[in-house]
């Protein structure tokens, strides 16, 4: 796999980009092959690599309906694809080596720590065990309370088979359906009242979105809670207001419509799957332009770090919402949980921020032009492909290859991550100027 070829030569956030194009390209090229489509043809070179690259960024925007399009060596090889982007190459990696009976050394470490988002060195290996097997356990139950509500519509085979990779794609966040059968990119809309397809899959998506280092502490320590990490404690209560309100907005003001148990499930559903998941039980072309905005929003800011998902991470926008609210108050340092905020946690969140937004931006103004469609849809769409989300209002499909390869691009970004990207590119400033500091200046701002 990549961990050996790992080096004092290779960065370990350069290692982490090549692991994830490399497993884009020859997963591209697999699924073009004839046996992988339905109609026994080669597919397109370009549509093949999009998929891919949906897949391994876990984020769900396709070209083609899964089920119709795919034969089902096709749909399997896109869900090992997203198993493989679920788990993360180098962790993949890691646990390929350890199986082999390979010693694990430090530069291998090292870009473990990166791939999962480690603080610290120490238990990186341990760490990683502890993922595959959480991950199998979640995937498992999963796709066994989904058969409840697939195997009497589907069939034993077919049912068990559905809901093994619809619980694979909701607890990856990936987003990919197989029922295109009740229509094209008709996603979960056929389930939009059923109780455990729609209560199993959010579960899945947050479970999954939440974090490796916060099933840790819940692990170690249970509901002992003052014991958990910062991180963890801002991961916990992130989660739960960027689910609280946006159900709030939901069922109050888009779902009126719907019966009681259905606009319920429905507001709990559109809150929950937004933050890079990619299912809906709700047509977004039907929501309202404040819901598509605040849709939007919620696609920008994605999971948690060390993830199964993209997106700039909710602790991004936490440690955002720190400084701001220090500024305020006036209050001096920012700080949350009785604990201060890192200075160098604070300027990374700063460009994070920048950074998406600036793709987010770009991505959208640039499709737009050269498609002449609604920038609000383009913006849509960019939002979803950096959040590695895979919510869409249906253009996708038929955007030129030029916008597409903008999509590939803002996926490939949103899952590796944009710090990453720049470490990978960017030699250290310290080594550049020789650890040399500049005299302070003001600056007015604001």
């Amino acid at each position: 796999m990549f961990l050996p070829i790992i080096s004092k030569r290779i960065s370990t956030s350069m290692a982490i980009l090549l692991g994830f194009a490399l497993t884009i390209l020859t997963g591209g090229l697999l699924l073009m092959l004839p046996v992988c489509s339905r109609q026994g043809v080669a597919t397109p070179f370009l549509d093949a690599v999009f998929t891919s690259a949906s897949a391994v960024c876990v984020t769900g925007l396709v070209v083609h309906d899964t089920m119709t399009w795919w034969s089902p060596v096709g749909q399997a090889l896109i869900l090992l694809l997203i198993q493989i982007g679920g788990l993360g190459i180098i962790t993949l990696s890691a646990l390929v080596s350890m199986a082999a009976g390979r010693k694990i050394g430090m530069m291998q470490r090292a870009a473990l720590q990166d791939s999962i988002g480690g603080s610290q060195l120490g238990g990186i290996v341990a760490m990683a065990r502890f993922i595959i097997k959480s991950m199998a356990l979640f995937e498992l139950a999963g796709a066994g309370l989904l058969c409840f509500s697939f195997i009497p519509r589907y069939g034993l085979g077919k049912g068990a088979g559905f809901a093994l990779f619809h619980a694979v794609s909701a607890f990856c966040n990936a987003g990919f359906d197989l029922m295109g059968e009740q229509g094209l990119f008709s996603s979960l809309t056929g389930f939009s009242a059923d109780i455990c397809v729609n209560l199993t899959v959010c579960a899945l998506i947050i479970l999954g979105g939440i974090g490796f280092f916060t099933w840790k502490d819940a692990s170690d320590h249970g509901l002992r809670l003052k014991r958990y990490r910062m991180q963890t404690k801002a991961v916990l209560v992130m989660t739960l207001a960027l689910i609280l309100l946006p159900f709030l907005y939901f069922f109050f003001l888009e779902y009126q419509g719907l019966p009681l148990g259905e606009r319920l499930l429905s507001s709990l559903f559109q809150a929950v799957t937004p933050r890079t998941a990619g299912f809906n039980t709700q047509d977004y072309g039907l929501m309202s332009d404040s819901g598509q905005a605040l849709t939007i929003l919620l696609m920008l800011v994605g999971a948690s770090p060390g993830s199964t998902a993209g997106g700039m991470k909710i602790t991004t926008l936490f440690v955002i919402f720190t400084v701001c609210t220090s500024v305020f108050s006036q209050s001096g340092q920012p700080k949350a949980f009785g604990r201060g905020i890192a200075d160098a946690a604070i300027r990374q969140a700063v460009a994070i921020l920048i950074v998406y937004l600036g793709l987010f931006l770009t991505g959208g103004i640039v499709i737009s032009g050269l498609e002449g469609l609604p920038l609000g849809d383009c913006l849509f769409e960019t939002a979803s492909a950096v959040g590695t989300v895979g919510l869409t209002l249906g253009i996708t499909p038929g955007l030129g290859s030029v916008s597409k390869l903008i999509l590939i691009l803002l996926m490939f970004i949103g899952r590796t991550g944009g710090l990453t990207l720049a470490r990978a590119f960017v030699r250290d400033q310290m080594v550049v100027t020789g650890g040399r500091r500049y005299p302070l200046d003001s600056i007015a701002v604001g």
